[in-house]
Parts: structure tokens; C-alpha cells; sequence
């Protein structure tokens, strides 16, 4: 690995995952750490071989948001969040499943990069805070994916306060899904790992368009017309025949 890399890329059995790895800045988002979780994000939903995507750090922080020695001395177009929009919609509008696992802190961006996931899984011991008030400066992007998973009224106190909060809290204000102890969360993330590969590609790439648009918002006809489509689709036969014969679709990876 280079001195500039500061991210591990793996590819096994159908799960990419993407390893910050930059723990001299807490896993900041700097330039290149933005960079190159753009390039290995395209790559792994450019690979049909990837079924799930796996977001995960070295180090004891998952990741501290911006990174801010860079930040010093910018005027507004030189701070570099302008890239953080595009990185956390293509985090949050992959058609493929995204799993963050935090094993340390985040704070401020790096609660942004967990909440445009599908499923975070928290040991108990991290730690959470929305720091940007106390630094001056405001969490607006990161509000585009964290407000839609957060209970409202904690996510406004805690954007207002700072605070710093445990993962208990964070799963009771939406923030975190599985909050394990710390010794269990590779099991955690393996059962939620296998539970989203055993789903369809085409089905769960729907189903994610769905959930991300607000749920039931087209008309019946619409809902009933892609369910009638996905009942009838090569998937759909493949899933209801391997149901009737007591097998795993053709789609679930094959056991080592």
C-alpha cells in the first residue's frame, strides 16, 4: 500500500469492503480519503460479482467528518465539501446494499458517511457527536441523510447541543440499527451480510428505490404494476421455484 492510500479495498464472496484506513487523522474525509471512496464505491457497483457493500475503519475512530487542516485558510469554494454531497447520494442511492460498521467515534461528517447506509451496525462503546456548532460551523449537508433517519426532536437537540451521545442513544434516535457489544460485532455484521445477500439484486436495488423515495408514494396502479412485474421476472420465477424445492436461489453465494 502506497503512503497516499488511505483506503483497503477486499472483494470476497460477494461483499466489497471498504476500509478507511487513514488513523494518523481519525479517519478524517480529506481530499484523498473523499477521492478514493468515490473511485472504490463506482468499482464495486460496477462489479455484478459485488452483491453487498461493507464500510469499515482501522483504528479507534470510524471517522471524525471533515478533515480540517485543510479546511484553514479557504474561502468557501476551496473547502471541498461541495464533493461530500455526491459522495453520501451515491452512498445512499446505491442499488446495492451499504453496511457501516463503527467500531470507535465518529463525529460530524463521519455521522453523515454512516447514515446514508442501509444498516449500521455500532459496538456499544462508540461514541457520537454532532460537533459542527461547536467548530462554527453548520452540519447542512449531512442533514440530507441523517434528518430521514433520525427521530426528529433528538436529532434537533443533539445538532443544537453537540453532545456527545453513546451508541444506546444513537440506536434509539435512528441513527445506529444494532447496537452489539463490542466483541459481537462481527457476528452482527455477518448475520445482517448474509441476510441482505440472500435477497435478489434486481429486487433489492427496487426495493431500496422505494424505501429511499418515501415509501408508498406512487398511485396503486403504479405499486401494483411493479409488483405484478417482479412476480413475473426471471428473479421472481428463480425465488418462488427455489422457495417450492426447499433451496437457495441462484443468487444467494455459495457457502465456503
Amino acid at each position: 500500500m502506497s503512503d497516499d492510500t488511505v483506503l483497503q479495498v477486499s472483494t470476497s464472496r460477494g461483499v466489497a469492503t471498504l476500509t478507511l484506513d487513514s488513523p494518523a487523522n481519525r479517519n478524517a474525509l480529506s481530499r484523498a480519503m473523499r477521492a478514493q471512496l468515490r473511485t472504490a464505491l463506482a468499482d464495486a457497483l460496477a462489479d455484478d460479482a459485488v452483491r453487498v457493500v461493507v464500510l469499515a475503519h482501522t483504528g479507534r475512530v470510524f471517522c471524525s467528518g471533515m478533515d480540517l487542516t485543510e479546511a484553514v485558510g479557504g474561502a468557501a469554494g476551496d473547502q471541498g465539501v461541495r464533493e461530500l454531497p455526491e459522495l453520501l447520494e451515491t452512498v445512499w442511492r446505491s442499488p446495492k446494499p451499504v453496511v457501516a460498521v463503527l467500531r470507535g467515534p465518529a463525529r460530524a461528517g463521519g455521522l453523515g458517511l454512516a447514515a446514508a447506509c442501509d444498516v449500521v451496525v455500532a459496538a456499544a462503546s462508540a461514541t457520537f457527536a454532532f460537533s459542527e456548532v461547536r467548530l462554527g460551523i453548520v452540519p447542512a449537508v449531512i442533514s440530507a441523510v441523517v434528518l430521514p433517519r433520525m427521530v426528529p426532536h433528538t436529532a434537533h437537540r443533539l445538532m443544537l447541543t453537540g453532545e456527545v451521545f453513546d451508541a444506546a442513544a444513537a440506536a434509539a434516535g435512528g441513527l445506529v440499527d444494532l447496537c452489539v457489544p463490542d466483541d459481537e460485532v462481527d457476528a452482527a455484521v455477518a448475520g445482517q451480510v448474509t441476510a441482505l445477500a440472500a435477497g435478489a439484486p434486481a429486487a433489492l436495488a427496487e426495493t431500496k428505490r422505494l424505501l429511499r423515495a418515501g415509501g408508498l408514494r406512487g398511485s396503486a396502479e403504479e405499486l401494483l404494476e411493479l409488483s405484478a412485474r417482479f412476480f413475473a421476472s426471471e428473479e421472481g420465477q428463480e425465488g418462488i421455484t427455489a422457495f417450492r424445492e426447499k433451496r437457495p436461489a441462484r443468487w444467494v453465494p455459495a457457502a465456503d
